[in-house]
């Protein structure tokens, strides 16, 4: 579904991401995992537009998304969870949630995607109309995925889902991206929780400081010497 090809990412005049290349299969969970500052949230913030790449390409089923907007993006069925969930804390959950029907597509479905966003997350119709804001921080999880799946999306893109959760929590959140995989939507899960993402994705990108490092299915990189030794504490 979605190929980077060699792409390079710079902040003004620091480069974030260099010759990076990966393959999302449709309908697969592919994880990007590697240490803070490695360049992760960039790839996704590149895919999604709001960093554009200064070389190489991004293809989504084959075609360029070069130019393109964020909105125009979001149209073409890939959805952005950003890292610290950011929603709007003083507008209700409800209200969070139909910010994600962005789409036109997604408008015409409202009701249908609230419905199933409701079922996913049962605490969030409870909150409904509960300022975003006075959630727990599992809860503004919940509902950050929930506006991301409001958008109908074929490639929902999470980064940190873990951030900030306790291990019980944490180990909710990925039962429920299994979940959300097996109803036909292809997830790119940016962590570092690296044994969860192991349990749940079935192919893994590596990156330290701005370049993939090790790439493939994760039964494969799970015995890899430097996996097990920088972030299996084997």
């Amino acid at each position: 579904m979605l190929i980077i090809e060699g792409i390079d990412c710079f902040y003004g005049d620091f480069q974030a991401l260099r010759d990076v290349s990966m393959e999302v299969p449709e309908g697969k969970i592919v994880s990007l995992l590697g240490p803070n500052a490695a360049g992760k949230s960039t790839t996704l913030r590149s895919i999604s537009g709001i960093v554009r790449h200064r070389k190489g390409q991004i293809l989504l089923d084959g075609r360029p998304l070069a130019g393109k907007k964020p909105e125009d993006i979001v149209e073409l069925g890939i959805a952005h969870v950003p890292e610290g969930r950011k929603l709007f804390s003083t507008l209700t959950v409800k209200e969070n949630l139909e910010m994600g029907a962005y789409s036109r597509r997604a408008k015409t479905r409202f009701k249908e995607n609230l419905d199933k966003v409701y079922s996913l997350f049962p605490v969030l119709a409870e909150r409904s109309h509960q300022a975003a804001g006075l959630l727990s921080g599992g809860e503004q999880q919940m509902c950050a995925i929930g506006r991301g799946l409001m958008a109908e999306p074929r490639l929902l893109m999470i980064d940190e889902m873990s951030w900030g959760l306790s291990p019980i929590l944490v180990k909710q959140m990925f039962s429920l991206v299994k979940t959300i995989a097996a109803a036909g939507v292809t997830i790119l899960l940016v962590e570092q929780q690296v044994h969860q993402c192991m349990a749940v994705a079935e192919f893994a990108y590596i990156m330290e400081k701005g370049h993939i490092v090790l790439s493939g299915k994760t039964n494969e990189i799970a015995g890899h010497p430097h996996v097990k030794k920088a972030y299996l504490g084997m």
